[in-house]
């Protein structure tokens, strides 16, 4: 993944953001925090890891899919678009 490298604070940034949302979900099952507390936290965390994926997939599909100079036979960029916005609407 050398092409990550490029947004590497970025992405550690999210990821130390998803770990603070962990070590506070672990801290609300420890205290017995409410049951509709706890889903929310879990949806939170879901989506934050999903737009993480959603966010190294599409940096994927434009570095070795589209790109002609790193891939001659680069798919058409078009179609590309259209798999990164299917993408993260499903990771939503």
């Amino acid at each position: 993944m050398s092409h990550t490298i490029k947004e590497k604070k970025k992405l550690l940034a999210r990821v130390g953001r998803i770990r603070g949302q962990v070590e506070s979900l672990e801290r609300a099952l420890a205290t017995e925090a409410d049951c509709a507390r706890v889903m929310h936290m879990i949806a939170g965390i879901r989506g934050s890891v999903s737009g993480l994926m959603a966010e190294v997939v599409e940096d994927h599909v434009r570095t070795h899919l589209v790109d002609p100079q790193k891939n001659p036979d680069a798919l058409n960029a078009d179609a590309a678009e259209q798999l990164i916005d299917v993408v993260h609407t499903y990771l939503k």
